[in-house]
């Protein structure tokens, strides 16, 4: 088990494997490292080395009560990736972890990164407002808060639902995969978890976007029930200086498991293409 105590005390668990061009994964919402499972052995099998940390407050690192923001989360990114004296990284976040990509990047990243990839992720901003009248309505995350507060328990595991898209006709539902998404919800802290909804849903990570030069390749299902097509990957992809955009037909928001080996093949390709 390896630890990094960061500058305010907070300890990260963080994966440092391989040996080899440098991946960092970061997770999303309300998970661990160990959901890039199914990429963390695709890369090491092809000579990567590969870092995932649970973030601050999620999965086995401290439980940590404050400082629940996406720019804290960069911030400790930072702090690891110096840890590690880790150059000429690829950074690739799903979801939460998309908006501490590209903001690590654009205000932490000291030219440390070489490339991002951006999975169901929540950039520029998902919340409704008159600047974004496409967003998705406050209500709907007052809602998760409700039900993260008082239902954690059931809430976690009837979320896993529309996150893989197993209520979908004909899904091809696996409850181990539902189980596995449960445990990693429920290792991390609620306060945290709490926090984190106002960090994922009204962070507005415009202006990241538009500051990002190095390549980013963002991926996005179609059928993302959790972070809307239209509202996230499509509009990032317009902001970005030097984006690449691949968009999957019926793909859910958790396809870097239910569909790992399309994504896998796409991240490789992209990071083995010349810059």
């Amino acid at each position: 088990m390896s630890t990094l105590k960061l500058k305010d005390g907070t300890e990260i668990f963080y994966k440092d494997q391989g040996e080899g061009p440098v991946l960092m994964f970061h997770h999303g919402w309300p998970l661990s490292s160990d959901d890039w499972d199914a990429q963390v052995i695709f890369f090491l099998q092809r000579g990567y080395r590969v870092v995932a940390h649970d973030r601050r407050g999620h999965g086995r690192s401290s439980q940590n009560i404050y400082n629940h923001t996406i720019e804290q989360y960069a911030s400790d990114a930072a702090e690891l990736v110096e840890f590690l004296d880790l150059k000429d990284v690829v950074h690739i976040g799903h979801s939460t972890g998309g908006g501490e990509v590209i903001r690590y990047v654009n205000k932490y990243s000291n030219g440390r990164a070489k490339k991002a990839v951006l999975i169901s992720a929540i950039p520029p901003v998902m919340v409704q407002s008159e600047n974004n009248p496409d967003g998705v309505p406050i209500s709907v995350f007052d809602g998760i808060r409700e039900q993260t507060l008082n239902n954690r328990n059931q809430f976690y595991y009837d979320l896993t639902f529309p996150f893989y898209g197993y209520n979908r006709e004909g899904a091809d539902v696996k409850d181990g995969v539902q189980r596995n998404w449960w445990r990693q919800g429920m290792m991390g802290g609620i306060v945290a978890h709490y926090d984190g909804i106002k960090a994922f849903s009204e962070t507005d990570l415009t202006e990241d976007l538009k500051a990002v030069d190095i390549p980013v390749l963002v991926l996005h299902g179609e059928d993302d029930q959790i972070v809307p097509i239209e509202n996230s990957a499509i509009k990032s992809a317009k902001l970005l200086k030097n984006g690449q955009l691949i968009t999957y037909p019926g793909f859910p928001h958790g396809m870097p498991t239910t569909e790992h080996q399309t994504i896998n093949k796409d991240i490789l390709e992209f990071i083995e293409k010349e810059a």
